[in-house]
């Protein structure tokens, strides 16, 4: 106990690095996820091919090569990164396309003749959106919404590559200085506590868009 005493301010001190990037990650690739879908329906080629090129690379090459790229690649041709900066920037691009595809699929799902519909009533593009489209697609997209947020709160353990302190890094630090595993063992608590407070909140939330049948 004594022993766990003195691992948990450091892993703590990384937990919050962890969240940090977390949060910051939802909050920039919800909105790029968007966009990036609807780009994709775009009626102009370049835009589609853009769009669609940009997530052909992000899927295509693994998350840990992107962190790496940007922070170390950028700052070798003149554009210098902090490292916080670097991996926020990585994984909302990534994430960002990975949204994106799912989006796009929810959008796909929705009746051509809900847009017709909304058409003859007289709303406009906006409002079709927003009223009729979008409570459908978050309806349709929580689920693979949910997988997405189960895998970014493991990936951001890849952050330690480029020298961020989240608590894997931290946990690390610990078990080589006193030559023990728990605190990887404390490491993989926090880990299963986050994943299950996410996966509560995505299934309640799935739930409550229930009303949208």
């Amino acid at each position: 106990m004594e022993n766990m005493l003195t691992f948990l301010p450091g892993i703590l001190s990384g937990l919050q690095m962890t969240l940090g990037v977390f949060f910051i990650t939802i909050i920039g690739s919800i909105p790029l996820g968007v966009l990036a879908s609807l780009g994709m329906k775009s009626p102009y080629f370049t835009i589609r091919w853009l769009v669609n090129g940009y997530i052909w690379i992000m899927r295509g090459t693994p998350l840990l090569l992107q962190l790496i790229f940007i922070y170390y690649g950028l700052a070798m041709v003149g554009v210098p990164f902090t490292r916080f900066e670097s991996a926020a920037f990585a994984f909302i691009i990534n994430y960002g396309a990975y949204l994106a595809e799912i989006f796009r699929g929810g959008l796909q799902s929705i009746p051509q003749g809900q847009f017709d519909a909304a058409k003859v009533l007289g709303l406009s593009k906006s409002q079709t959106f927003f009223k009729i489209v979008l409570p459908q697609v978050i309806k349709i997209v929580v689920p693979s919404f949910g997988n997405e947020v189960v895998n970014l709160v493991k990936d951001t353990s890849l952050i330690y590559v480029i020298g961020l302190g989240d608590i894997l890094r931290a946990g690390q630090i610990a078990a080589s200085r006193d030559v023990t595993l728990v605190p990887y063992l404390i490491v993989g608590v926090l880990y299963l506590l986050m994943t299950a407070i996410v996966t509560i909140i995505l299934r309640r939330s799935e739930k409550r868009l229930n009303v949208w049948r």
